[in-house]
């Protein structure tokens, strides 16, 4: 098993294939936690998709950026997760999201951002793998749409399409499933409908 990246001590004598790993050990886990939405199991993908990096990295002949490739490793490995008969249908909480509420904020607003963090995290959760990946590529992890297009193994134009099929299918099932307004302070919030 791989240590963890912390774990690694970068000097001038690390071992090629480490300094690499350390390079895209943290983009991978973030790009896997929004894949996936839990932390523990995104540490584990990222695992995986390190070791196959460590295995590949020889035959890397260097046609894309290291970080895409990284990523299109991260892709399948999360991928082939999920096309476990047992992990198809799971739907996953979004435990981290008090992590990014400001702890300062009234107790009523950190409810009604988990709520929406929670809803848009189920709406992606429900979204298939050809559709999720884009979206998060390209409008989480900011990556080019020729970088999203490699990464998911399709051309330009099918990224772009799926990315935009990703993009409505969010939009349509937030506006089913939640009820928007705008507080008095001009914030944007949403209400789960019954």
């Amino acid at each position: 098993m791989l240590r963890p990246m912390r774990e690694m001590p970068m000097n001038s004598e690390t071992n090629p294939i480490d300094r690499v790993l350390a390079e895209v050990a943290a983009p991978v886990l973030r790009y896997l936690q929004r894949y996936v939405g839990e932390r523990s199991l995104a540490e584990d993908l990222q695992q995986e998709t390190l070791l196959r990096i460590s295995r590949g990295l020889p035959g890397f002949d260097g046609r894309s950026s290291l970080r895409t490739w990284a990523f299109a490793i991260a892709n399948r490995v999360a991928a082939d997760h999920f096309r476990q008969p047992e992990r198809r249908q799971q739907i996953v909480e979004l435990d981290e999201a008090l992590d990014a509420v400001d702890p300062e904020r009234e107790i009523g607003e950190r409810i009604v951002a988990d709520a929406m963090n929670q809803c848009v995290r189920q709406v992606i959760d429900s979204l298939p793998d050809t559709y999720r990946a884009p979206l998060i590529l390209y409008d989480l992890e900011e990556l080019s749409i020729e970088q999203t297009a490699e990464i998911c193994q399709c051309t330009v134009a099918n990224a772009k399409i799926r990315l935009h099929r990703a993009r409505r299918r969010l939009k349509a099932a937030l506006q089913r499933q939640c009820a928007f307004y705008r507080d008095d302070e001009g914030t944007y919030r949403c209400d789960r409908k019954a």
